[in-house]
């Protein structure tokens, strides 16, 4: 079997897994993606004469944010990341 060179999550697994580093416990939280643009000549042959203008968009901050409604981006911290109760002595 070929060694896995990669793995893939949705993003309410994504959302998850940030809710539960965060340690939050309340609210509907999604996925959020900041992306930047900025512009280029680019070129798929050395030289000047084959440039082409060409947008290149980084991804400039990957988080969680609170969302207002459920959609598929979203996790229910209650449900994800419950908060625990102390135990009494």
């Amino acid at each position: 079997m070929p060694e896995q060179k990669s793995l893939v999550f949705s993003y309410k697994e994504v959302a998850e897994a940030l809710v539960r580093k965060a340690d939050i416990h309340d609210g509907l939280w999604g996925l959020y993606v900041r992306f930047g643009i900025t512009g280029a000549n680019i070129g798929s042959a050395p030289g000047k004469d084959d440039l082409r203008p060409a947008a290149i968009v980084p991804i400039l901050e990957i988080g969680i944010q609170r969302f207002d409604e459920a959609s598929n981006l979203t996790v229910d911290a209650s449900m994800v990341n419950p908060k625990t109760k102390a135990k009494k002595k």
